[in-house]
Parts: C-alpha cells; structure tokens; sequence
C-alpha cells in the first residue's frame, strides 16, 4: 500500500506566516498605465488572451510586450507570431508610438509633416531592439524553447497557440493543444512570463444567434478549451461594444491569484493603440441612452412630417422635379 503524502497546515504555518509578514511580493512586469497597470504578467505566470477575428488579439499582446520592455529595462523577450513576420508587427508599433496612420507606413507614404514624428517612433522602437526577437520557422515549442534559452527571454509571447505544435506526433489537435499548454506551464515553472494569444469559436449570444458576440463569449469560448482554462492563471477575452466603434471590453474570465476585473479599451486601429478609458455605463444607463436616442428619432420623425405638410416642403419638391 501506498503510504500517504501530505503537509499539516500546521506543519506550513510558520513559514508561511513569516513570508505574508517579512516576504518580498511576486514580480511583475508592468505593461501598461491606469487599468492596464492591473494585468498580471511576470515570472512563473501565464497570461491568455482571445478575441474573435479582428478583435486586436495580436496588436494589444504585442503593445503589451514592447511597453513591458520599455517599462523594463532588464527585460528581454521572444514573439512566436504564426500570422506576421517581424516587419508588420514592428510596422504596427510605429504606427502606435509615431501617431502616424499604419496605411502611411505600410504603403511608405511618408512626408515631410510625418518626419518629426516617425523620427521619434524610430528612436523608441530601437531602444530595445536589442532585447526583442522573433522566432523564425518551424513554429513549434521546441524552437521556441532553444530561442528563448539562447536569448535569455524573460517573457515569450505565443501568438496563437492552436497554431504552435508541441515536439512529437499527435493524432487529435485537441491533444495536441493538451501537450502545448504542458509544456507552456514548463516554460512559466521555470521563471518565464508568458503571454498566450488563443482563438476562439461561435457561441450562442443572448437571442440564440452563432456569433461573436461579448454576451455570449466565456472561457468555454477558447477552442479546445479544457485546458487553456486550467493552464492559465488569468484569461482575457477582447469584446467590442456593438453601441461604440472602437471601444472593446477587455473581459476578465479568470484570475487564479485575484479578483477578475474587466477593463474598458478604446481601439484606435488607424495606430494600432489600446488605451484605457472609463468603464462602459450599467445595463440601466444603456437602456436610458437607447430611450434618448429613441426619443430623438421619433422628434425627428414627428418634425419631418410636419414639414412635408409646409408650403416650404412643396417649393423644394417642385424645384426637385
């Protein structure tokens, strides 16, 4: 028989105790102001974000990866992008460093007015060049992990992860995203931050309808899911509000060490730039927007009507024929 193994609290109580008292508390790698502040990415820890197609999946992570560098000036990591080659990601961040619109800077449409500011976007982006690299083909965890060594990453970000396969055969792709995030846990064991981006699929919104939608997404949205869900110890899905272009939720799904939080974004996609902003109003503020608005349109309505029957209205339709 097995013989059992096990601590008494008792047993753990008086170094723990001392710890909560005298300890140092985690490290953290800053990668943003205000709300942005609150997002925990550090050593030993493994951070997943998701989105629908085009939610700014890849352009927050990868703003959060050079702001942790530039917060961080120790800090040195690794981008595994499946999608984009280094060019377009650092084209991106120029863009949000610069203020220069992307569309200027990928079709290098650049003028005299844009100098000053590409001048400065330039400048940034090289203060930590040398800290920054990107994993080139195969894409799979085991060059990740012999890029991460030889650069000394603290922090890798893996963009996306149905797409990085972990070193051996696997007949399910299910499994084998089960094997991924094992091994991502290895590389988060052993003192590495890590930033995941993963897809997600259709759910059922709030009228029964297969889409996107904020209501409807969860953690359970996460293709193979399962085990994202337990690898993490925070997950993040981006979700645009339908009564705002531009501004998204940041939904907080999961918070292994904390309080899950939701963060209010504003996406500029012109610069590819997240910023806080105050959180979006309560469902009975929205409801209030909604009636004003509706209230506006039946005004409208009611004075369009009432000028169709003016003598005005029938001067401007005999002009009109």
């Amino acid at each position: 028989m097995t013989a059992a193994k096990y601590q008494t609290a008792v047993d753990a109580f008086d170094d723990w105790r001392e710890n909560v008292l005298t300890g140092t508390p985690p490290a953290l790698y800053p990668i943003g102001p205000s709300e942005l502040s609150r997002i925990e990415v550090g050593p030993g820890l493994v951070t997943l974000f998701g989105g629908a197609p085009g939610a700014g999946k890849t352009a927050a992570t990868m703003q959060f990866v050079v702001d942790a560098l530039r917060l961080t000036p120790t800090l040195r990591a690794v981008v595994c992008n499946v999608e984009m080659p280094p060019g377009i990601l650092l084209d991106r961040q120029l863009a949000r460093l610069s203020g220069v619109d992307l569309t200027a800077i990928r079709y290098r449409q650049l003028g005299a007015d844009h100098a000053e500011r590409i001048d400065a976007g330039l400048h940034t982006l090289e203060s930590f060049a040398d800290r920054l690299a990107f994993v080139r083909p195969p894409f799979d965890l085991s060059n990740v992990a012999a890029t991460a060594d030889a650069f000394d990453a603290g922090l890798i970000l893996l963009d996306y992860i149905q797409r990085i396969a972990p070193p051996g055969k696997h007949d399910a792709h299910r499994s084998s995203v089960n094997e991924t995030m094992d091994y991502i846990r290895q590389f988060a064991d052993a003192g590495t931050a890590v930033i995941v981006v993963a897809a997600v699929g259709r759910t059922k919104d709030a009228k029964g309808r297969s889409s996107y939608a904020g209501d409807g997404l969860s953690l359970a949205s996460f293709r193979e899911s399962s085990e994202l869900e337990y690898g993490a110890d925070d997950a993040f899905i981006l979700t645009p509000d339908d009564d705002d272009a531009g501004r998204v939720t940041l939904r907080h799904l999961k918070s292994r060490h904390g309080e899950c939080r939701d963060i209010g974004l504003q996406f500029d996609k012109s610069l590819q730039r997240f910023e806080p902003y105050t959180a979006k109003p309560t469902k009975l503020g929205a409801q209030k927007k909604a009636g004003t608005f509706a209230r506006k349109r039946v005004a409208r309505s009611a004075l369009a009507a009432l000028w169709n029957r003016t003598d005005a209205a029938a001067d401007d339709d005999e002009g009109d024929a």
